[in-house]
């Protein structure tokens, strides 16, 4: 049996997305800010200009599940950008910016920006907008899901 995984039309895509994620982290290199993950931002962002949030209340408004969110909490919580403190009940936790992230808000929402405006920038030189590929890609899976499709292929197989 040969190794399926020597062929993907996915891989090129996470690898584009992986560099493209490496270059923002450099601009975070090049003020010598530490711990701050390109993946962190929005999150950061959130809690600036929404507050304090419950990880439940974090993942709905990033449209993420709870396991997700905590996992990430705990990472940004270990690099000193979050702390988390207990909510109403003993179950919920709030998590709220750390003095470290309070500080960098600023240079956050400024590469935000900067990131949509480059990303523009490129898809202006395309002659296909990687935004329109996935608007396209959105509506073919509200058609047939990806779920189905894959099913539907390992059916075929069996």
């Amino acid at each position: 049996m040969e190794d399926p995984t020597e062929q993907s039309l996915w891989r090129p895509l996470h690898e584009l997305l992986g560099r493209m994620d490496a270059e923002i982290g450099r601009i975070y290199t090049d003020r010598e800010i530490t711990g701050l993950k390109p993946t962190y931002v929005r999150e950061l962002l959130q809690l600036h200009f929404r507050g304090p949030m419950t990880i439940t209340e974090l993942a709905d408004a990033l449209g993420r599940t709870h396991s997700a969110l905590s996992q990430k909490v705990s990472a940004m919580r270990t690099a000193g950008l979050v702390r988390t403190v207990p909510g109403a009940d003993a179950r919920s936790k709030q998590v709220t910016l750390t003095a470290k992230s309070k500080k960098l808000v600023d240079l956050l929402a400024a590469e935000w920006r900067a990131t949509e405006a480059a990303i523009a920038e490129l898809e202006a030189e395309l002659p296909y907008p990687m935004s329109q590929v996935v608007r396209d890609v959105e509506a073919a899976l509200v058609r047939k899901s990806f779920h189905d499709r894959i099913a539907e292929k390992l059916g075929k197989q069996q």
